[in-house]
């Protein structure tokens, strides 16, 4: 068993490894367009299935919440969140549609949807981007797999090179954590001088 455990976390360690090599550049892109949108008194949204829904709600908590810095409250929320509103759209519409509502009624020109999606292909998912593209909101993806549809959909996404959903899930959540990391620091170190980071 203590081997099995080694392997698997070993295994981990090296999805993540192969992350650190070749994702910062993505990370980085990803963090700007979500700087940019927070800077101006936007808000980012975020939306997954299972363990995407959770890590959603993570996400945005930091956002709202605090990372490592005492600051304002940033406008973060996660479209899992609400269950009145995704099981009456599910009811009404089906569940193709829980997010892609939310989007259409909850948010604006110059906000973030962040998608999250092991495979790149949760329909849920790709609706909410498209409906947001429509919108002019800006789209940001998190997936693994190769990319899915989503990589083809979202206005950037950043892929994690496994085609494991446990891993790829832990790699989203270090890189939520590597983008609240960014965007906090650069949001704190305004001088009201620049948007951009």
């Amino acid at each position: 068993m203590q081997e099995e455990i080694r392997d698997q976390l070993q295994y981990a360690g090296e999805v993540m490894a192969k992350c650190a090599e070749r994702l910062p550049g993505d990370i980085a892109a990803a963090a700007r367009i979500i700087f940019a949108s927070l800077r101006s008194g936007g808000t980012v949204a975020f939306c997954g299935n299972g363990g995407s829904a959770s890590q959603a709600q993570h996400l945005a908590g930091e956002l709202v919440g605090r990372f490592l810095l005492e600051r304002p409250a940033y406008r973060g929320i996660a479209l899992t969140a609400d269950t009145s509103i995704l099981t009456s759209v599910g009811n009404d519409y089906g569940y193709t549609e829980v997010f892609s509502r939310q989007v259409e009624g909850l948010l604006h020109q110059g906000d973030v949807l962040v998608a999250l999606s092991t495979s790149g292909n949760s329909e849920n998912c790709l609706r909410a981007v498209d409906r947001a593209r429509e919108l002019k909101i800006k789209t940001v993806g998190l997936s693994g797999a190769g990319g899915g549809k989503l990589a083809g959909q979202a206005d950037h996404c950043i892929v994690v090179p496994s085609y494991d959903t446990p891993q790829i899930q832990e790699a989203h959540l270090a890189i939520g954590h590597a983008i609240c990391r960014i965007v906090e620091r650069a949001l704190a170190q305004q001088d009201g001088s620049s948007d951009e980071i």
